[in-house]
């Protein structure tokens, strides 16, 4: 994918990234840590980040597109090599979301008024000491998911807008040429 309505696609792709991975991070922690969240918000939270693991690569492909077709810059280079590791904040988001969901899934099959009978379970989801490995878990890689997009996009605005604006107004009285 090159470009969405005349634009190239990775300046559009990356806002979906760069707002849902934080987001599905965001909803991992809550959902690892907080029963009612867990309830609500897993399942809708273990599609969002499988679907943030779909855009990354859609997202960094479209990125190595543009980028064959701007002037280069050491800005640019350090933009696409975090950029590339954009896949591996979001799996694990993805993974231990998924996780999350399933052990809740589980523990409602076991405790629930549906209950089945000598129904075999996985991941162990009525285990104390398993749900806090989880939550830590959660913790450590939702951190670091909002803080790897936080340098991605970071790197990113830096190369795009780095000497591309003046300081000061060269259009003082804010009035463009069709105003």
């Amino acid at each position: 994918m090159s470009t969405i309505n005349g634009l190239p696609a990775h300046i559009l792709l990356v806002h979906a990234v760069v707002v849902l991975l934080p987001l599905s991070a965001l909803l991992l922690v809550l959902t690892a840590v907080w029963p009612d969240a867990r309830r609500r918000l897993a399942g809708p939270n273990a599609l969002l980040a499988v679907v943030v693991v779909a855009l990354v690569p859609l997202t960094t492909g479209a990125g190595e597109w543009l980028e064959r077709r701007v002037p280069g810059s050491v800005l640019l280079h350090e933009h696409t090599e975090l950029g590339d590791t954009a896949i591996y904040y979001a799996i694990p988001v993805a993974v231990l979301a998924l996780l999350v969901w399933w052990r809740h899934r589980e523990a409602t099959a076991v405790t629930g008024a549906g209950e089945t009978p000598g129904r075999r379970t996985y991941l162990a989801p009525l285990s104390t000491a398993v749900t806090a490995v989880v939550a830590v878990a959660a913790v450590v890689a939702g951190a670091a998911g909002v803080y790897g997009m936080y340098r991605i996009g970071d790197s990113g605005a830096k190369a795009a807008w780095t000497d591309g604006f003046s300081s000061t107004a060269t259009n003082p009285g804010g009035e463009g040429p069709h105003d």
